[in-house]
């Protein structure tokens, strides 16, 4: 990037990730700074800028991690700031979109996706640049250019170059649903895919949550509108069996998020079963919460593959299995097309609808 250029964009950061920050501040050649997001002592958010950002881009670099509110919350005010100190443009650079995950209506809850897209719009940032959305539709909440970059080159680079005897694998989905995914990468590996179907314990039944009111023995006189109407069947779901051909081969199982572990476990085990001679799990965004690096740890799984669009060092630290692609060059790439005003498209060169 010229100096020329370089002299209007500032990159700040928050709490949730300034290794990544710092990396991405490096590619570009600009310092990464003049920013401090605290706590008080009543865990409210504060924050000060300290360079002035009147008339220039900032670029505000925060993920998502498990503390998932507060990375919100720095975004947030740091935007306001931004916004109120008459910056020119604001644009949030967040790797992993927290609450991406509820991004449909079930029961009586709510697309939380939603209120957060609207909650940054009124921020005020103008421009969004994550990586693989848990569903790409989550792109439409938002009033505000979203660019939705891909990991899977990277994720592809490895197999290739780190896997020995990668032509003799599988790409396997976890479940029907990351078959899409599977398939992308199997086709563009000229590989074969299986499919895991089923789950590990039994499903559970509705709780009686009102939805059958009034009662049956209310004494209060109702009009009767569920003659005729059929009722849904309840859904069971087999136990976990896997549809193809694993044996003597290494199965690699891709996702766009690994946090729960105990279904990749309990996928890797019927795996296993099944002659997997070894196996990979590759994904953009390693969460992985709570005891998640001891459970792989004494698992089958042979290597777990995730980018740094979420630090994970402490679970490095417990678990010798995990692996990290560094992503900071794709996000760099990004910032300075869309500063310089470039076309985006040579990032998302032959990305199809299932990507």
């Amino acid at each position: 990037m010229d100096s020329t250029s370089a002299s209007d964009i500032v990159i700040i950061h928050g709490n949730s990730h300034p290794d990544l920050a710092n990396l991405v501040a490096e590619r570009l050649g600009i310092k990464s700074g003049g920013c401090s997001v605290f706590h008080k002592t009543n865990r409210e958010t504060m924050v000060e800028i300290g360079d002035s950002v009147r008339g220039k881009d900032i670029y505000i670099i925060q993920t998502g991690t498990k503390d998932a509110n507060n990375n919100i919350m720095e975004l947030l005010i740091m935007a306001y700031a931004c916004k109120t100190s008459s910056a020119r443009s604001i644009v949030g650079v967040i790797p992993y979109l927290p609450y991406s995950k509820q991004c449909k209506m079930r029961k009586r809850g709510c697309i939380v996706s939603k209120l957060l897209a609207k909650m940054m719009c009124t921020s005020g940032l103008t421009h969004i640049i994550t990586m693989d959305l848990h569903q790409k539709e989550i792109q439409g909440f938002f009033d505000i250019p979203v660019d939705n970059l891909r990991a899977s080159p990277f994720l592809l680079q490895y197999i290739q170059e780190s896997i020995p005897d990668y032509r003799n694998s599988v790409i396997v989905a976890r479940n029907p649903n990351s078959a899409k995914k599977a398939t992308s990468y199997a086709e563009r590996l000229r590989l074969g895919i299986a499919v895991i179907h089923g789950e590990q314990k039994e499903a559970e039944s509705d709780q009686v949550d009102g939805r059958y009111s009034p009662p049956p023995n209310s004494r209060t006189r109702t009009i009767s509108v569920s003659v005729g109407v059929p009722e849904h069947p309840q859904k069971v779901k087999p136990p976990l069996n896997l549809v193809g051909d694993v044996n003597g081969r290494i199965a690699i199982m891709v996702d766009d998020l690994i946090d729960d572990v105990q279904s990749f476990v309990a996928a890797a085990d019927v795996l296993k079963e099944n002659g997997a001679c070894k196996i990979y799990v590759l994904a953009t965004h390693g969460l992985l919460s709570s005891d998640a690096p001891r459970l792989i740890e004494e698992s089958a799984i042979d290597e777990v593959v995730v980018t740094n669009t979420i630090p994970h060092e402490v679970q490095k630290l417990q678990c010798h299995k995990i692996k990290t692609i560094d992503i900071s060059i794709l996000i760099g790439e990004a910032i300075r097309r869309i500063h310089n005003k470039e076309s985006m498209s040579y990032l998302f060169r032959n990305v199809t609808l299932e990507d």
